[in-house]
């Protein structure tokens, strides 16, 4: 009887524990190297102290108004060991609490008259109060996550408006108005007149010239006489002042009897 079990033992010793591409391996490798942080364990994180007291609480169902700090603080230490203990980085404000829930502890675990209870206040008011604080905040946050969401919860259906075509209705003129609006066009084009500016044909220099070559000899010549009526008024204009020019360069003079008789021409004698 005996020898069989040392037969099933030695069978059980010697079953791999892994097959590596077929093989069996029934030892560790010498050069095998686990790094510590290979595993890592996360467990349910908890927005910051009061969180983690709060679900505390609620789990035991203690009445947040007669916590019993002992034993509180002792599970409240014991998940920041746990958090240690898996290397998991712990925020001050974890250690902040650890240290009031220790000082709340060690004040009422110390004896006190009937006296100086009545003259302090309760050591755990101050975190009953930011307990229910915290709470009423939690709850109120919880609340507007379970309203129904756009994206999450409803899906707003899209629907293209038919196109539409609307009769356009044409506005009523009046005769006083149409003549208003015709006034106001007539006025914009004339702010846009534009003329095209010529040459002249005539040129007063070759005029003078030839009003010097009509008075050779110093006699005397009508005025009028020096003018064209082919010509027209650029003619009359041009002659005239090929005159005054000519009268301003002292090459002819006027020669007039008397008041509203003819005027007369003549070159001046060199």
């Amino acid at each position: 009887m005996s020898e069989t079990l040392d037969v099933q033992a030695g069978a059980q010793q010697e079953l791999p524990f892994a097959l590596v591409y077929g093989q069996a391996v029934t030892e560790l490798p010498l050069d095998l190297y686990i790094p510590p942080d290979a595993l890592e364990v996360f467990l349910e994180a908890f927005e910051g102290p009061l969180d983690l007291l709060l679900y505390l609480i609620r789990k035991q169902n203690i009445d947040i108004l007669d916590i019993p700090v002992a034993e509180i603080t002792k599970q409240y230490m014991g998940y920041v060991e746990l958090m240690q203990s898996v290397r998991l980085e712990l925020a001050a404000e974890y250690l902040v609490m650890a240290a009031m829930l220790a000082e709340i502890k060690s004040r009422m675990l110390l004896p006190r008259s009937s006296e100086v209870e009545d003259e302090e206040d309760d050591p755990r008011a101050e975190l009953i109060r930011r307990l229910q604080e915290y709470e009423r905040y939690k709850a109120a946050a919880e609340g507007l996550d379970e309203l129904p969401r756009v994206g999450r919860d409803l899906t707003v259906p899209k629907l293209d408006a038919p196109e539409a075509r609307a009769r356009k209705l044409l506005p009523d003129v009046s005769l006083e108005e149409l003549l208003l609006s015709m006034a106001e066009v007539l006025r914009r084009g004339d702010m846009f007149e534009s003329h095209q500016i010529t040459r002249e044909v005539l040129s007063t220099r070759e005029r003078m010239s030839e009003v010097l070559e009509r008075l050779k000899g110093g006699a005397f010549v009508p005025f009028v006489e020096l003018f064209a009526l082919e010509e027209g008024r650029l003619g009359v204009v041009v002659t005239f002042m090929a005159v005054l020019e000519l009268i301003k360069e002292q090459l002819v003079e006027l020669v007039q009897n008397e008041a509203f008789a003819p005027i007369h021409v003549r070159a001046r004698a060199e």
